[in-house]
């Protein structure tokens, strides 16, 4: 089992922990929510939990807590530009359907 940040997702991460001060990686989660049954929980880690599962790539940890990672295995967090808009994309293998909006999926 893996959890993976693309490169560009690891420096946006790196940079915003650098510039807070405080972090030791990004904490990937799911949820109850939306249309289509789950959501995406994304957060900054101060501290890894006891219970969490650690990953790194390039230099990040991923942490993730243990119900969320079937659901996440194989996720590769990229951060990406369209027009406009930027942000995290999670490119999850696991994911059958998910909302118009894109808010919420479910495998």
């Amino acid at each position: 089992m893996t959890v993976t940040l693309s490169e560009r997702a690891a420096k946006h991460v790196s940079n915003f922990i650098a510039k807070r001060g405080k972090g030791v990686g990004v904490r990937i989660g799911v949820k109850t929510s939306g249309c289509s049954g789950m959501s995406y929980k994304l957060e900054f880690a101060d501290e890894a939990a006891p219970e969490d599962i650690v990953f790194e790539s390039h230099g990040v940890k991923v942490l993730v807590d243990p119900k969320s990672l079937p659901y996440v295995d194989g996720t590769e967090l990229d951060y990406a530009r369209e027009g406009l808009n930027e942000g995290f994309k999670f490119n999850n293998p696991n994911v059958k359907d998910q909302c118009g909006c894109g808010e919420s999926f479910n495998v």
